[in-house]
């Protein structure tokens, strides 16, 4: 029997973001400047080091009083509002930090699932689409058996871990702690890792003040692109302005949003900033942040007005098509390409020109709507579902899902285009069903990710996945084969008679039956013509 299909949740408007991140680089600093801004940087980070490792033996019993209390103990070491910055980011550290441990509970308890099946089964059962079958081998058997008991010991170690609310946290990055044990993999040296280690556990970042010169007292950024620092107490005798500020040589530019920056500032509202080192480029950047209110979401109905495109999300390319508000196809598809290979930075790049083009091409088509699967592969990227398969799982780990969707959200609010977000359930198999085939002519040949692209978008506007039936080339089905969706034998009159269709249009009123005349005599009798008399 056929399986069930899961119901398919209702497509809606993806919200824009609520915030905004700017950054620039410090051009023109002094070794006077560089020399502050370590020491600065190297005073707060012991102190954020304490303060995180005072909130994580707190625990789940820490409350509004302890976060005041660790406040209290840090303001003579440096101010009252770096202070509070340390404390605000110790907590959000900490609360980071039990997300991923939720998170790592669940990915163990569904790597201990699927293997207890899977050693349930026989060995060499084959699986179905649902659920794995057994293991190939007994040696893989008896392995698995082993890790087994290891992933069981992890879960019962998290599990005391998340009642107890104790994590692990390392301030610079637990990956860049591993390198040390692996410089020349790395290919770095014992002082080029200790310069990134130490540069990674600075703290130089101060939250923003509504009402407040410029919106932050601890780093001022002016109009005109003038940076000033208050410097810790231990740290004033450096200053070289008034109030115990040091102002740097520097001067931001912010080409990207620089004229929000410039209304933010000039009104003083909140804006947060984070001077940080690129030591790999030995640049220093300066980081600006706010919060705005989001913009109200455009009706679905309004956003598609003007048609949609639809695009499938792939591990190197999105594939888009544009459609009307009928849900016919327009034109032909469009693929937009990108590498995911490399640095982070590379492959970031790599995804914002993807957008950038898509976008580009929407604006061009004016098309203000963009329909996009909401997917999330955090079920299905642990190796214990998809066994020996690892390039499938490289390739669902590789595919930039959420950070594709906040891109394209966030960019798109910037050029009026609204994001849909639609159940990604059978679009690729129905899409290849319904879509492929009779999109592929002599010149184009569609793929399955173009057929995907068709239905993400007919989903979005509401229109079934199906193609419309299409007529017997004759007038009589038997002549060429009957219609390609027929009616199941179990319906009720499918192999009546259909009722003629009037000829006059189909909205007007009227019986629903053919004009009829009358009919004339012949004049002719076996071919031969009628004499007729006439008779005085």
């Amino acid at each position: 029997m056929a399986e069930p299909l899961r119901p398919i949740a209702a497509s809606f408007v993806a919200a824009g973001p609520s915030g905004v991140a700017i950054r620039d680089r410090l051009k023109g600093l002094t070794a006077e400047d560089e020399q502050v801004l370590r020491m600065v940087g190297a005073h707060l980070g012991v102190l954020a080091s304490r303060d995180l490792a005072v909130r994580c033996r707190d625990g789940l019993e820490h409350s509004t009083n302890r976060w005041a209390a660790r406040k209290r103990e840090l303001t003579p070491e440096s101010s009252s509002r770096w202070a509070g910055s340390v404390t605000k980011a110790s907590h959000d550290q900490w609360a980071l930090a039990r997300r991923c441990q939720l998170a790592h509970l669940q990915s163990l308890e569904a790597g201990i699932a699927a293997i207890t099946h899977r050693l349930s089964q026989p060995i060499g059962a084959k699986g179905s689409k649902k659920a794995p079958g057994g293991y190939r081998s007994r040696q893989e058997w008896h392995a698995k058996t082993r890790r087994l008991h290891v992933l069981t010991g992890r879960l019962e170690r998290e599990r005391a871990n998340w009642k107890a609310g104790r994590v692990h946290v390392v301030r610079g990055g637990n990956r860049l702690a591993r390198t040390r044990h692996h410089l020349a993999a790395a290919h770095l040296t014992e002082a080029e890792w200790r310069d990134r280690w130490q540069a990674e556990r600075w703290f130089l970042r101060a939250d923003g003040e509504s009402g407040k010169r410029y919106g932050n007292e601890t780093i001022r950024a002016t109009p005109d692109g003038q940076v000033s620092i208050k410097l810790p107490a231990p740290l004033a005798a450096y200053a070289n302005a008034g109030h115990g500020r040091y102002v740097l040589a520097a001067r931001v530019r912010f080409a990207h949003r620089g004229q929000q920056w410039v209304g933010q500032v000039e009104a003083d509202r909140a804006v947060a900033y984070r001077i940080h080192l690129d030591v790999a480029r030995g640049r220093w950047y300066l980081t600006a942040s706010w919060q705005h209110q989001p913009a109200a979401t455009m009706p679905l109905q309004a956003a598609l007005a003007d048609g949609v495109i639809g695009v499938d999300t792939n591990a190197d390319h999105l594939a888009a098509w544009r459609l009307d508000v009928h849900g016919n196809p327009i034109g032909d598809p469009r693929r937009f390409g990108y590498d995911l290979s490399g640095t982070a930075g590379h492959r970031d790049a790599q995804i914002r020109h993807a957008l950038t083009r898509l976008l580009h091409w929407a604006r061009s088509c004016q098309v203000t709507a963009i329909a996009l699967e909401d997917l999330d592969f955090a079920a299905d990227k642990t190796r214990e579902k998809h066994g020996r398969n690892k390039r499938f799982r490289q390739l669902i780990s590789g595919m930039p899902t959420g950070k594709l969707r906040a891109r394209l959200t966030s960019m798109a609010e910037a050029t009026g285009v609204a994001i849909i977000a639609v159940d990604p359930a059978y679009t690729s198999r129905w899409g290849a069903q319904h879509w492929q085939k009779p999109l592929t002519s002599n010149n184009r040949k569609t793929t399955r990710h173009d057929a995907a692209a068709v239905a993400i978008a007919r989903r979005a506007q509401q229109h079934p996945i199906r193609r419309r039936t299409a007529p017997p080339p004759h007038d009589q089905s038997d002549r060429m084969g009957h219609r390609t969706a027929q009616a199941d034998r179990r319906a009720a009159g499918r192999e009546e008679t259909r009722h003629r269709t009037p000829d006059r249009a189909h909205d007007a009123d009227g019986p629903d039956a053919a004009r009829t005349r009358e009919t004339s005599a012949p004049n002719t009798v076996r071919g031969t013509p009628v004499q007729l008399t006439l008779t005085v």
